[in-house]
């Protein structure tokens, strides 16, 4: 007996194509998701003077939060507590984080460690960095021989 071969169909071969996509896609969504930088969320502003940085903290005091900088680098850490409830009662719900957070932000240039400004009102932090003197772009003028 005998077999009669066809050739595969590029429309076969791109359905095929689109499922092993679909299945590897699958595979490493959860992964993907857990490695996305999440707290604080931040906005990061910057001109020829310096860098502002807010950040959404509802909830802490201003004594829980830790800022570290370097030339280049912002660290952002702190904690909060648990909320306690009382022996009688139990949580429906439960999705405000608690314990202990880091995250460190690479700066797109040198900053001056000595004059960062940092204040917390109503949740938002704000962070002002001043751009180092020997960072700063310079105008150099041309001179006609």
């Amino acid at each position: 007996m005998y077999r009669v071969t066809r050739m595969p169909s590029i429309w076969r071969e791109m359905d095929q194509m689109q499922r092993e996509m679909n299945r590897l896609f699958a595979a490493n969504e959860r992964q993907r998701f857990l490695n996305t930088p999440g707290f604080p969320s931040i906005n990061i502003w910057a001109n020829e003077e310096g860098q502002f940085i807010s950040a959404e903290m509802p909830g802490f005091k201003a004594e829980d939060i830790d800022i570290s900088a370097t030339a280049d680098t912002l660290t952002i850490s702190g904690s909060r507590a648990f909320e306690e409830a009382s022996d009688e009662t139990r949580y429906h719900r439960s999705e405000r984080g608690c314990g202990e957070f880091k995250r460190t932000i690479q700066l797109p240039f040198m900053i001056d460690t000595k004059n960062i400004k940092a204040s917390y009102k109503n949740g938002i932090l704000a962070i002002h960095l001043q751009r180092a003197e020997t960072d700063k772009p310079k105008k150099i003028s041309v001179k006609s021989a």
